[in-house]
């Protein structure tokens, strides 16, 4: 009898058919989690203007020079990489903690404060040489004009030469030159808030005997008087003259020779802060009250 083969079925199942939860959900997840940072993309854009914008792009872009920028502001980066940008840069670039600035004590605030003004009248005085300079009208007259710098602030002098006097003879009638000059002024020294005094000198010369008892000393002062006219007339504010006084021959401008007609002269001290302050104090005090010099008139004459 013939041996019958024996046949092995294998049977294979279809895992297709089987459960249904492994590779959809993974690429779900995957499209919800794209939908949501789409969304939130969306949302920042839509929550900032067009630098914070560019900033971002600009960033990263080049992240490295962003960097490099240490939060410098170039006009087109924006706050957010500015502040990125300053964490990466070192202490040895430049870069300090706001903790560490020290604020600046009062009297370096005060000196910085009357290192500036000087500067303003340094400015100032420059300013009025170019104009005598440029000026055929007064370069004439530049050796009767005399500029310098004193504590009180900046000086300017008219001074008499031997041929030309500032004012007529024993009179406080100003030549024309003089007048020419003070109003030539008056327009730049209005351009800086500082106060003025206005100074007038004579020589050592004693006026001639009169009946009034007029002398050197009420001369000095209307002629102080006679240049504060011409510069009001010239733009002068009123209110920028605190102080007019007559000198007489006590104070010359060479000592050496109280005859000289160089000591003949109109001072002109254009006033730093700290000199105005006190000729307020001193004011306030010779009336008793100190409070009461800010209503003082702003014009104050008075001869010595």
């Amino acid at each position: 009898m013939a041996e019958q083969p024996i046949i092995i079925k294998k049977v294979k199942k279809n895992k297709g058919h089987g459960h249904h939860g492994g590779a959809w959900k993974l690429a779900y997840a995957d499209f919800v989690t794209a939908m949501m940072a789409f969304f939130l993309l969306m949302w920042l854009l839509g929550t900032t203007d067009e630098k914070t914008r560019k900033g971002i792009s600009e960033y990263f872009q080049d992240p490295y020079k962003a960097s490099l920028m240490g939060g410098e502001d170039t006009g087109e980066r924006t706050s957010l990489i500015q502040g990125g940008g300053a964490d990466l840069v070192s202490k040895d670039q430049g870069q300090v903690d706001k903790g560490e600035i020290e604020e600046a004590t009062p009297e370096e605030i005060k000196k910085e404060a009357e290192k500036l003004e000087m500067e303003k009248l340094e400015e100032l005085k420059q300013k009025i040489q170019t104009m005598i300079d440029s000026n055929p009208n007064l370069a004439e007259f530049k050796e009767q004009i005399k500029l310098d710098t004193t504590p009180e602030g900046l000086r300017i002098q008219i001074v008499d030469s031997q041929n030309r006097p500032t004012f007529k003879i024993a009179s406080a009638e100003t030549e024309i030159h003089t007048q020419l000059i003070l109003r030539k002024l008056a327009p730049i020294i209005n351009e800086l808030p500082n106060k003025i005094t206005i100074n007038g000198h004579t020589d050592a010369h004693p006026f001639p005997a009169n009946k009034t008892g007029y002398s050197n000393w009420e001369l000095s002062s209307n002629r102080a008087n006679s240049a504060r006219h011409e510069l009001n007339d010239g733009g002068l504010a009123d209110d920028k003259v605190l102080r007019v006084i007559g000198l007489s021959s006590s104070a010359p401008y060479n000592a050496n020779d109280p005859l000289d007609p160089m000591n003949r002269r109109i001072s002109i001290i254009v006033m730093n802060r700290k000199t105005e302050q006190q000729v307020l104090d001193s004011v306030g005090k010779e009336i008793g009250n100190e409070e009461s010099v800010k209503s003082l008139p702003k014009d104050i004459s008075g001869s010595h």
